[in-house]
């Protein structure tokens, strides 16, 4: 999967998404033991592409880098890459990039008769009420998160 970096934000670094090419990954689709590891899992011959496992309508989907920590309860912290896609319908209770007052930012979307907040999952951050002064729009829904995963930097034996 490539991605051109297309777009900065305070918020949210956005990339394109190209789809043209394969992308295969090895996979174990056996599952990955989490106790005592199967002596069959020495090779892994299936592989995966992930453009296909991942985006099911490329000329809609962007990749966003997050920056910040207000969906970290949800499992979404700094660093963690979103794949975002345009061409679907907001539901309530969706994880979306919206466009709000000039900032791109990350939440889900609460939608109520009267009324769109957008709802963090950090207690330090506060919902957000949109009202008709607001220029907001949701930008696309978060279909799948990818990881920044830090290894710990500890004793070696």
């Amino acid at each position: 999967m490539k991605a051109d970096k297309i777009a900065v934000s305070g918020h949210i670094d956005f990339y394109s998404v190209n789809t043209e090419s394969a992308f295969y990954l090895p996979m174990a689709d056996g599952g990955i033991a989490a106790g005592f590891p199967s002596p069959a899992q020495d090779y892994i011959d299936i592989k995966i592409d992930l453009n296909r496992e991942l985006i099911a309508n490329p000329s809609s989907t962007f990749l966003g880098r997050v920056k910040g920590t207000s969906m970290k309860d949800a499992g979404i912290e700094d660093g963690d890459i979103l794949i975002i896609d345009k061409s679907l319908e907001p539901q309530d209770g969706d994880m979306a990039v919206c466009f709000l007052d000039g900032e791109f930012t990350l939440k889900y979307i609460r939608i109520e008769k009267d009324a769109v907040y957008l709802m963090p999952a950090n207690p330090k951050f506060k919902p957000i009420k949109v009202t008709e002064e607001n220029h907001f729009c949701i930008w696309g829904i978060v279909t799948y998160s990818i990881k920044h995963h830090k290894p710990k930097q500890g004793k070696t034996k």
